[in-house]
């Protein structure tokens, strides 16, 4: 069974803990310094925040899947999208080992094909996404933060904030 995934960067971690316990009536399934996330199932979306010293708002959307053979699906509709699909394969992303693809949708919002296949004590530690990912992360952006390919999927489109 497929989950939405909303990651979304925030200014306040705390404060926004708070409101999206609230919100869920519920407490983060996982919570770290600088993120937290949400698996909920109803609605059924994994949902994610941090405080990373990006741009607030919403930092990119997925689809997570549960086996192999569901990724392989979505990864076939991400190919038949028509547009630039960066085959990540096996990362470290978000404080979780997965296996993902990208692509950038029409407006130049990044959408992610995953599947969780463990936990991390890292945010994220992929040196190729990072140099693919180069033009998306603003001077703030520490290093060793993954960040979504946004540049190579739609490199007309303003990146993590950045002008274009």
């Amino acid at each position: 069974m497929k989950r939405l995934h909303v990651h979304v960067s925030v200014d306040d971690l705390p404060e926004s803990i708070r409101f999206y316990s609230g919100l869920f009536a519920a407490e983060p399934t996982m919570r770290r310094a600088d993120y937290a996330k949400w698996l909920l199932d109803d609605p059924r979306v994994n949902f994610a925040i941090s405080q990373r010293g990006g741009t607030v708002g919403i930092e990119h959307l997925g689809i997570q899947v549960e086996t192999a053979d569901e990724l392989a699906e979505v990864q076939a509709r991400l190919r038949a999208a028509g547009r630039p699909v960066l085959e990540e394969g096996a990362t470290t992303c978000c404080y979780a080992k997965s296996e993902k693809s990208w692509i950038g949708d029409p407006q130049g919002i990044a959408w992610e094909a995953f599947l969780t296949t463990g936990e991390s004590t890292v945010y994220g530690d992929n040196p190729e996404l990072e140099r693919l990912a180069g033009a998306c992360c603003t001077p703030a952006t520490p290093q060793g933060v993954c960040c979504p390919p946004k540049a190579e999927l739609a490199p007309d489109a303003p990146c993590c904030g950045a002008p274009a």
